[in-house]
């Protein structure tokens, strides 16, 4: 099995080689974004996935059902969002809100821009 979650500034080149890798009947799961800038597709070959049982499958990361999921976890306490880090931003502050983006891109640290409360 395969698995792709490559952003869209991958080259499809790096996917489809990952692809062509499964064994018979393996599966190629396509999440990532590659492709969504332009550039070359992915052109995995037909008679390939025909005569190998080869399972392809794309989603754009997770089902729009999924959103209503993470609210639901969260507002119940079940999902802990404590180690998140926030930094709110006016939207007059939006160069600062992007200078400090820029340099805080980590995992779990977060960047809004919030219209006035009103």
């Amino acid at each position: 099995m395969v698995i792709d979650l490559l952003p869209p500034a991958a080259p499809s080149s790096a996917v489809r080689a990952a692809a062509m890798t499964v064994r018979e009947y393996g599966r190629v799961v396509l999440m990532g974004g590659v492709g969504m800038l332009g550039g070359v597709d992915l052109a995995l070959p037909y008679p390939w996935i025909m005569r190998n049982s080869v399972t392809v499958r794309g989603q754009w990361m997770y089902p729009c059902s999924a959103n209503v999921g993470m609210i639901r976890l969260s507002a119940s306490g079940a999902l802990d969002l404590d180690a998140e880090w926030v930094r709110t931003f006016p939207l007059d502050a939006v160069n600062d809100a992007v200078e400090y983006a820029a340099a805080h891109g980590g995992p779990f640290d977060r960047t809004v821009l919030a219209p006035p409360a009103g």
